[in-house]
């Protein structure tokens, strides 16, 4: 095979973008992916007429980095409605934003998800952080998120009913044990954006930065087993070799020197339901706070975005935080009762159509950045890495980190000319 000026390793959206910058320098890389598309962890099977994305995800428009990258226009963006809807039992208590839907404010403040002290706090940590800075947020001093919103101020009730299952939910644990600074940015974007799906799916996200890409050479369906030096060693035997390469993966796979140096990822569990009628019929994320429960969220993707379902019936996408050793026979019955229990429907109400077990969901981070210099991402003399795991966990950071890399690789090659 053709040696190469640059490999990236991963078609994910940190490789992605790194292309994209590339191709800015009149560098054409040369993407190994060891799956049949692009996308990584942004996956959406099309499954008995219906889109079923690997795992509830959504774009926050907000995000600076996907501004950058993406056509929102060409996304055919579906949003959710601001806030959520608790249940417990069939009750369903209504939080939304007052800033956004002004029509639900006598409901926001008086519904039983927290006290009216809580409803004011949200109003204050909400346009406090909106004149904060992304570089203010992640200098801050971190605590986890539940020992933040208990010194700001919230009760314990909130946090139980909305907090604990909403931000559970996003950083997939749910003691809320995340960084501080990951909740204030996370908040920071909800409050200056929306929570959105592109109507295909996912998917279509990383679709369309590929399309962006005229140069890029792809190389599906082959794993890199090592990295070392100059040299990128695939699973069939094969030796490639580059100028540059920028792994766009977990590099403790492939780099046998950072080995154990990670601390892995949190995981989750998603299960998609085929229901003859929404029980909510409005874009908006269910929530059930935990005592016992295994759902920790769930949405009717089809009320959001027709897209996800072709055949007229309403589409439900369920997550479990974890991956529980209990069978997949054994996990549905018990997320049916629970979605019974909040519906009033019957159990045979439920068609499942596909579980996904997610065991690389989100990467764990130690110490949370926003972005990073271009020379960070170097890691041996012409190895860079990419991955929203050095930063934070979203496609932002993935985004970010992408471009970083791309930079870091461009000014390396030019001092080697």
């Amino acid at each position: 095979m053709a040696d190469h000026k640059v490999i990236i390793v991963g078609a994910g959206v940190a490789g992605l973008v790194a292309a994209i910058e590339l191709e800015k320098q009149n560098i054409a890389p040369l993407i190994v992916e060891g799956t049949d598309r692009v996308g990584g962890r942004v996956k959406t099977d099309s499954f008995q007429g219906y889109q079923l994305d690997h795992g509830f995800q959504v774009l926050l428009t907000a995000y600076p980095e996907a501004k950058k990258y993406l056509d929102y226009d060409s996304l055919s963006l579906k949003y959710f409605n601001p806030g959520a809807l608790i249940f417990q039992g069939q009750k369903q208590i209504r939080l939304s934003d007052p800033l956004r839907q002004p029509s639900q404010t006598f409901n926001t403040l008086f519904s039983k998800a927290g006290n009216f002290q809580d409803k004011l706090l949200i109003f204050k940590l909400s346009q406090r952080l909106k004149k904060d800075s992304l570089s203010d947020i992640f200098s801050r001093t971190e605590m986890t998120t539940r020992a933040y919103l208990t010194s700001y101020g919230f009760s314990e009730q909130i946090i139980t009913n909305f907090f604990q299952p909403f931000f559970g939910g996003i950083f997939l644990e749910s003691e809320l044990n995340t960084s501080s600074r990951m909740f204030e940015f996370v908040f920071k974007m909800f409050s200056q954006g929306h929570a959105a799906i592109p109507a295909d799916g996912m998917e279509a996200i990383p679709r369309q930065l590929k399309s962006q890409l005229n140069s890029t050479e792809f190389l599906f369906n082959f794993k890199v087993v090592a990295v070392e030096d100059k040299r990128v060693e695939l699973d069939d035997g094969n030796v490639l070799t580059a100028d540059a390469v920028i792994i766009a993966t977990q590099p403790d796979k492939i780099l046998k020197k950072m080995k154990g140096q990670f601390p892995g990822y949190q995981q989750v569990t998603n299960l998609y339901f085929e229901v003859d009628q929404s029980f909510i019929q409005k874009p908006v994320i269910g929530l059930i706070p935990k005592n016992g429960k295994l759902i920790n969220n769930f949405t009717f993707m089809s009320d959001t975005a027709n897209g996800y379902s072709k055949n007229g019936k309403a589409l439900l996408s369920v997550s479990v935080n974890g991956i529980h050793e209990m069978s997949e026979e054994d996990l549905k019955t018990k997320v049916v009762a629970e979605l019974t229990e909040v519906s009033g429907y019957s159990a045979d109400a439920f068609h499942h159509l596909k579980s996904f077990y997610i065991k690389n969901a989100l990467p764990k981070i130690n110490d949370l950045h926003y972005d990073m210099y271009a020379s960070e991402t170097k890691i041996f003399e012409n190895i860079f890495l990419a991955g929203d795991y050095l930063l934070n966990g979203s496609l932002n950071a993935a985004m970010a980190s992408g471009r970083s890399a791309a930079l870091a690789v461009n000014e390396y090659l030019m001092r080697q000319s």
